[in-house]
Formats: C-alpha cells, sequence, structure tokens
C-alpha cells in the first residue's frame, strides 16, 4: 500500500515513520522546505525517543520520504492522512481548522483517481462532514471518501502507543463510500492483527468525539487529583498513598492520578477548551470539563505562591532552581508548560531562577525571561540556590543524591 501524510510535524511525522515500519510506502509532505531538507538529512526536528532510529531505518529500505510537492505525494496513494495543526483559536478557544480544510482541498485538485482521505488531526465533532463538502466541490468528478482515524499518542512514548495501541478508532460516513474506506482503513493498520489489537469501527461523528472526550477524561483525573494533593497537605494525608489506594480500584485504574504542576502540552490544554466550547455551541455544556480547565489554570498560576511561602514570604535576593521545564519528560515540548506560568512569577516576585532542562531550554530560552540562568546539569542549577523546584519527572532527576543537592544549595528549603 501506499499514503501520504500532509505535515511533518509531531503527529504527522511519528505516524508515518510508525505506517512505514508496518511496510507501508509512505511520503510525508511539509510546507516546510527546511524541515524537509532536515528530514531528508535525517535531521528529526523534534525530541522523542527513537524516533530518529525508526526514520532512519525506513527512509534506508525506502519506504518513507519527504517532500514539499504535494502532488507527488499524492499521485499513486491509496490513502492521504490529514495530520497538521488545529491549535485554538484566539479570542474564543475553538479549534482552528483552516489548516485542515485548505489541506483537504488541495489534495482533491490533487488527486488523479479515488482515494480515502483521513483526518489524523483532533478535531471537533462535524468537522469530517465538512471535509465531504469541501472535497466533493473541488473535484465532484472523483470519489473522494472522508473518514475520521484520531491518534492517541503521548509524547515520550509515541512509538510504543502506535505499535502497541489500546485501540484504534476509525469512523467512516454511512452508504458503500464508508465501507470501502473502512476496508482500506482495515488493510494499513493489519499487523496489528497479530496482536489482536481492539479496532472499533464507527460513525465519524463518533470518532471525532471519542478522542476529545478520551483527552478530557484524562485531564480531569489530573485536575482531581491535584485537588485532593492540596486537601492531603491540609489534613496531613499521603497524596501518594491516596492515589495509590485509589488506582487498586478496578473501576478507575492507577493511570493519571499522580499530583504533579497540572496538565499541559499540545493536546489536553488546546482539546478540553474546544470540546467545552463545541458543547456550548450545541447547546450541551459541559460543566466538569469547564471547571477542570479552569483549576488547571489556576493551579499552574499559585506554584509560584508556594515558592514564595516557602521562602518566608519574600524572594528578593533569593536565588530559586528549577528543575525541568517541558510540560512531561521525555519531550521538549514547550506548550502550555506549567514553567511558563510559574518562572516569570518568580521573577516578578525578585527571584534569580537557574534553570535546568535535559531536552527542553533551547525551546524554553525563547518563550521566558532574560533574567533566567541556564545551567549545564541539575547540580549546577542548585549551586547557592534558596530553594529547589522539581518540576518536570525526568528520570536522570530520580537519581539526584539529595546530600549532593544540600551541598549544592545554600539554604535549607
Amino acid at each position: 500500500m501506499r499514503i501520504a501524510m500532509i505535515g511533518a510535524g509531531y503527529v504527522g511525522l511519528v505516524s508515518g515513520a510508525c505506517f512505514a515500519e508496518f511496510g507501508v510506502e509512505v511520503c510525508l509532505v511539509d510546507t516546510d522546505a527546511a524541515k524537509v531538507e532536515a528530514l531528508r538529512a535525517g535531521r528529526i526536528p523534534i525530541y522523542e525517543p527513537g524516533l530518529d532510529a525508526l526514520v532512519a531505518e525506513n527512509v534506508r529500505d525506502g519506504r518513507l520520504s519527504f517532500t514539499t510537492e504535494l502532488e507527488q505525494a499524492v499521485r499513486g496513494a491509496d490513502a492521504v492522512f490529514l495530520a497538521v495543526g488545529t491549535p485554538s483559536r484566539r479570542g474564543d478557544g475553538h479549534a482552528d481548522l483552516s489548516y485542515v480544510y485548505a489541506a483537504a482541498e488541495q489534495v482533491a485538485r490533487a488527486a488523479q483517481g479515488p482515494l480515502v482521505l483521513v483526518t489524523k488531526s483532533t478535531v471537533p465533532v462535524g468537522t469530517g462532514r465538512q471535509v465531504q463538502e469541501i472535497v466533493r466541490r473541488a473535484r465532484p468528478d472523483l470519489a473522494i471518501e472522508v473518514a475520521s482515524n484520531p491518534e492517541f499518542l503521548r509524547e515520550g512514548s509515541a512509538i510504543g502507543d502506535f505499535m502497541r495501541p489500546d485501540r484504534v478508532v476509525i469512523g467512516t460516513m454511512a452508504g458503500a463510500g464508508g465501507e470501502r474506506a473502512l476496508a482500506v482503513l482495515r488493510r494499513l493498520y493489519r499487523p496489528l492483527n497479530l496482536i489482536e489489537v481492539p479496532i472499533l469501527a464507527t460513525r465519524i461523528e463518533t470518532a471525532e468525539l471519542i478522542k476529545y472526550a478520551a483527552n478530557a477524561f484524562l485531564a480531569t483525573k489530573i485536575t482531581f487529583i491535584n485537588e485532593i494533593a492540596d486537601l492531603c497537605e491540609r489534613v496531613g494525608a499521603d497524596v501518594h498513598d491516596v492515589s495509590r489506594g485509589m488506582g487498586l480500584d478496578g473501576r478507575i485504574g492507577r493511570k493519571f492520578l499522580h499530583p504533579g504542576p497540572g496538565y499541559g502540552g499540545s493536546c489536553f490544554p488546546k482539546d478540553t477548551l474546544a470540546l467545552a466550547r463545541t458543547a456550548q455551541d450545541h447547546g450541551a455544556p459541559v460543566r466538569l470539563v469547564e471547571t477542570t480547565i479552569a483549576v488547571n489554570e489556576a493551579r499552574k498560576a499559585a506554584l509560584a505562591d508556594r515558592v514564595v511561602a516557602a521562602c518566608g514570604g519574600s524572594l528578593a535576593g533569593k536565588v530559586v532552581a528549577v528543575l525541568g521545564l517541558t510540560f512531561k519528560p521525555e519531550t521538549d515540548d514547550m506548550r502550555d508548560a506549567a514553567s511558563l506560568v510559574m518562572v516569570p512569577r518568580l521573577v516578578e516576585a525578585g527571584a534569580a531562577v537557574r534553570a535546568f532542562d535535559p531536552a527542553g531550554m533551547g525551546h524554553a530560552q525563547p518563550l521566558l525571561p532574560g533574567a533566567v540562568h541556564y545551567a549545564t546539569s541539575a547540580l549546577d542549577a542548585a549551586q547557592g540556590a534558596d530553594a529547589l523546584v522539581l518540576l518536570t519527572e525526568w528520570n536522570e532527576f530520580r537519581a539526584l543524591s539529595p546530600e549532593k543537592l544540600r551541598r549544592a544549595m545554600r539554604g535549607n528549603v
């Protein structure tokens, strides 16, 4: 089989490389010529464990290629995946679908025969129907079937999530066209039959909503345990034991019950906001999700206040070490990271901030104040600090000796 993946960002690059590993011929398209040239040269623009080796292997074996020419990529493809950005639209929080719609029209005009057009990007309910109208207007002479195949990739473990997923969701239109689209996608995912991965075939609207509902539920679990952590501090309970006790209940599960600075990244913030806006537009508001959004943002803003309180009520003349800047470990992604809220507040409160992150400092520097000193290691960041904040749980921080940290720091906080 042969497919084209429109968009060589995180989702497109990981998905394309993994499909190539399945034995599919994949051509990745991106409008950024510099990115395409970098990929051809073996330079991966994102940090994802194992991705550089996976890309190199499949390029070498001729299954994976990169281009800026959409027509070239679409020619002869059985399916074309849309993996372009759907950021939050300024002003109202709705998903910005302009990239999806533009790419769909370009694919339709470039197509030379029937194909399946699949939205891999996270899109609100109803987007598939809109895409179908766009391609029909652009090419009424061609049978272009639209489907939804949402991704469930976690940054830092994306390759494993693609190769060994909990499920594959495929949404199609009713009728013969939908059956053809489903058949094509089932063929693409056939290697997963060996490990008996469930393939859930639904209407296209259902598939679109599954992704938003799943992300919103996980975001709610994170926010719930963070509020329980605050309560534990007040009453003298251990939130880790509370989390463990809850997670052993099979109805709840252990995942996403780890207290922390609040969720961030490329998915949860924009997807919860888009779901809330969509629900409001349809007269069925999701109050729990709206509250989750508000509580999560408030938690990030309160982080600096906790540091101030721990330092006796003032950070004037104090040095604060911050370990971890990315929104989670095993990624260089700074999108909606708690550090983007906390660090500027520390600086405004008079602190000198010394920060270290194993992968994210290159992306952090243009986003954080110039007053931040970027250290060469965790111990270097702790040197002379009055307080230390562990913000991102990188494994290398777990191995740090508390005694060495205390010796590096000048305070007792």
